[in-house]
């Protein structure tokens, strides 16, 4: 009986010392790390598209709201960067832009091309939309259209700010164009692109 004890016993401790080999103990601990992160990956939920950043809303300063002209705005592109968008009118809406999900905005309350005052257009940052807006340059050209002129602008400053950094879209003495869309990871961020009017004309 005794020596079925010291067998067993003999047995247990041989087990317990392979198993704090270092090589076995590290095999072991890289099973662990591989089956928590399926576990995690398995249960930890997505971020529904409608709850993600790029939907939400745009704020418009109070400078904005009291002017309700209409916007002449109708086309935006970046040709270096294949960008060719239609462009609609962004109404404020509870002190927030509404934004297009076929095209891009151009908010309401902002100045229209050729006007001294900040141009703001927006857009999803989507394949077909603003996604190659990333990719912009300094001296890249942007031109817009209005129903009845074109106007270019070329690009001075490119930077991303969080959402609530609203005075990059604050109104302005002089005219500029003030391009942005999401950016960062889960679209925490805004990207937002600058440029200043060149050679416009007829």
């Amino acid at each position: 009986m005794r020596k079925t004890r010291k067998n067993t016993f003999g047995k247990f401790r041989a087990s317990a010392k392979r198993l704090l080999d270092p090589n076995i103990t590290r095999s072991i601990l890289g099973v662990l790390f591989v089956i928590l992160g399926f576990i995690f990956l398995l249960t930890v939920p997505t971020i529904p598209q409608n709850l993600r950043a790029d939907r939400e809303p745009i704020t418009a300063g109070r400078e904005f709201a009291k002017n309700k002209k209409e916007s002449q705005v109708v086309r935006i592109t970046v040709p270096a960067r294949d960008i060719d968008l239609e462009v609609k009118h962004a109404k404020i809406s509870q002190g927030y832009w509404e934004t297009s999900e076929d095209s891009a905005s151009h908010g309401e309350g902002t100045a229209n091309p050729g006007e001294r005052g900040n141009v703001v257009i927006f857009a999803h940052a989507r394949e077909g939309f603003f996604y190659n807006l990333k990719d912009v340059q300094k001296d890249d050209v942007v031109y817009v259209m209005t129903q009845d002129k074109w106007y270019r602008y070329k690009i001075s400053e490119i930077k991303t700010v969080y959402p609530n950094n609203i005075e990059t879209i604050a109104p302005t003495n002089n005219e500029i164009l003030t391009l942005f869309t999401c950016s960062g990871f889960f679209d925490e961020k805004r990207l937002i692109v600058k440029a200043y009017p060149v050679g416009n004309g007829e």
